[in-house]
């Protein structure tokens, strides 16, 4: 890419993952990246070219946690933009339980991007300024993921 060439978002996916065994918790890991560094995120990643939002899920969980889901379905969609740090990513939020029958508990697959993941209360989160963007976006919308539904629609756009 020539050093001119304009810059576009990239396409995020962040996946909201729920277990009946953990009741009212998501997924929460800490990130170990340059960006973002020891804030709290989903599971998730790029969207590859070609693939669908719920196929990215899938398959960014099972890589990062080595987890299947069921259930997976669109839950938001967050619009980041951090211009001093170069960052601007459209994050689309999916929602998915973890499948009991072939999963045991999450693992940390990635432990050099990751610090681990814990089982975080959706009410009981950390505050906003240790939230990764599009997670810190997410909760700014007021959405709630045992709701299914945004308090604050107005923040999506």
């Amino acid at each position: 890419m020539s050093h001119n060439a304009v810059k576009r978002p990239g396409v995020g996916v962040g996946v909201l993952v729920t277990d009946s065994a953990h009741s009212g918790c998501v997924l929460l890991g800490k990130r170990r990246s340059e960006m973002g560094k020891g804030k709290y995120q989903l599971p998730g990643g790029h969207l590859e070219f070609g693939e669908t939002w719920v196929e990215c899920a899938h398959r960014e969980v099972l890589e990062e946690a080595g987890v299947r889901l069921v259930n997976v379905r669109f839950a938001s969609v967050v619009n980041s933009i951090k211009l001093e740090e170069q960052y601007h990513y459209v994050t689309i939020i999916m929602q998915g339980e973890l499948d009991r029958k072939q999963s045991g508990e999450p693992q940390n697959l990635e432990p050099e991007k990751n610090e681990g993941w814990t089982w975080t209360q959706w009410d009981q989160f950390p505050p906003e300024g240790q939230l990764f963007l599009p997670l810190a976006g997410l909760r700014q919308q007021g959405f709630q993921p045992f709701r299914n539904t945004l308090s604050h629609p107005e923040a999506l756009l």
